[in-house]
C-alpha cells in the first residue's frame, strides 16, 4: 500500500507492515460515525475496535481522529488516510466476491497435461466438459515426460503409471485393460486363431522399454494360464507406433485398450481371442497438487474424469 507523497510520518518505523484489516476498520468507524456504532455493525466489542484503531495510529506514527464525547473529527492526515483506506475496503470486498465466485461457479482456464497415449480418449471428454460448463477453457500440454505440476502451473495431470508418494494428490481413474487386436486385412489373410498357442505362428508387434522386450504374452481362461513367446516384424518402445503398424495390417498387437479405443470403435482393428483374459495394464490417474483449498473447477473436472474417461 502507498500513501500520497504529501504524507510524512516522522515517527513511523519504516519496517512496520500495515495491517489492511486495521485500515478497513478505520474506514468503517468513520462511516458509522462512532466506534460504538461501528462495533455494533461488525458484531464485536467497542474496546476491540478502539485497540485496533490505536494500533493503526501507532503503526503510522500519526493521530487520525480527534476524539470527543460527542463526535469523531478527522485530522488532516486522517482525511488523506481515509481516502486510501476506503480503496482498500472496496478491494477487500471485491476479493471476497471473487473468492466466492471461484468456489461457486465452474469457470476459468484449466491447465491439463497428458501423455500421448491418453490423448485420443481425453480430448473428447474435455470438449464434453466445456459443453457442460461453457465458461471453462483448457490449455492442454501433451508431454510424455514427467511434468512438474507446481513449476508449470498445471491444474490436472493424467498419468499412466504406478504412482509413488510424491506429495501430489492422485485419484485413480482406472486399471487400464489390455487387449489383443489386429486389422481385418491381417486377420482375413492369415489362419484363424482359436487358441493362444496359435500366436506362435503369427506376426506379433512387440513393446519394449528400458532394454526389456515384452515378448511373452500371458492369456488366461478359467483356471488355465498360457504364457506364449511371440515374435514378429516390429519391436518398439512407442505405443502409437505399435497401433499404427497394427492398423496397417502388420500383425497382432497386445496393448492397453486406452491406445486403441478409436480404431476399435471404427472397426479399423478387431479383437483377437476375446474369450481369453489378459493381465491388467498400467493404472491411469488424475493427479493434482496438494492444496488446502482446491478450486471448484479442478475438483469438478477430476470428478468428471472419474465418471466419463474410462
Amino acid at each position: 500500500m502507498s500513501f500520497p507523497a504529501t504524507l510524512a510520518y516522522p515517527f513511523r518505523d519504516e519496517t512496520t507492515m500495515l495491517n489492511p484489516q486495521h485500515l478497513a476498520i478505520f474506514s468503517t468507524i468513520i462511516r458509522a460515525g462512532s466506534i460504538s456504532k461501528a462495533a455494533a455493525q461488525l458484531g464485536c466489542g467497542k474496546s476491540v475496535l478502539s485497540r485496533q484503531l490505536a494500533r493503526l495510529e501507532q503503526d503510522l506514527g500519526a493521530r487520525l481522529i480527534q476524539r470527543s464525547t460527542r463526535r469523531l473529527t478527522l485530522t488532516e492526515i486522517g482525511e488523506q488516510v481515509l481516502q486510501e483506506a476506503e480503496r482498500i475496503d472496496v478491494a477487500l470486498a471485491n476479493i471476497e466476491q471473487l473468492a466466492g465466485q471461484h468456489q461457486e461457479e465452474v469457470k476459468g482456464r484449466l491447465r491439463v497435461t497428458c501423455p500421448m497415449p491418453a490423448l485420443a480418449r481425453l480430448v473428447p471428454v474435455m470438449m464434453e466438459f466445456c459443453q457442460r460448463y461453457p465458461q471453462i477453457e483448457f490449455t492442454l500440454l501433451v508431454e510424455d515426460r514427467l511434468v512438474d505440476l507446481i513449476a508449470e502451473k498445471i491444474d490436472v495431470a493424467i498419468r499412466v503409471a504406478h504412482m509413488q508418494d510424491s506429495g501430489l494428490i492422485a485419484r485413480k481413474l482406472v486399471d487400464s485393460q489390455r487387449i489383443l487386436c489386429a486389422a481385418p486385412s491381417y486377420l482375413d489373410r492369415m489362419p484363424a486363431l482359436q487358441h493362444p498357442d496359435d500366436l506362435r505362428q503369427h506376426a506379433c508387434l512387440v513393446y519394449t522399454s528400458a532394454g526389456k522386450v515384452f515378448d511373452e504374452w500371458t492369456l488366461m481362461r478359467e483356471s488355465d494360464s498360457y504364457v506364449i513367446k511371440v515374435s514378429g516384424p516390429l519391436q518398439t518402445n512407442n505405443g502409437i507406433a505399435l497401433v499404427t503398424a497394427a492398423c496397417a495390417g502388420a500383425g497382432i498387437v497386445l496393448i492397453d485398450r486406452l491406445l486403441v479405443a478409436t480404431p476399435l470403435a471404427s472397426g479399423e482393428l478387431r479383437p483377437v481371442l476375446p474369450e481369453y483374459r489378459l493381465m491388467h495394464g498400467i493404472p491411469v490417474y488424475a493427479v493434482y497438487p496438494a492444496r488446502d483449498w482446491l478450486a471448484l473447477k479442478t475438483a469438478t473436472f477430476v470428478a468428471f474424469l472419474q465418471e466419463r474417461l474410462f
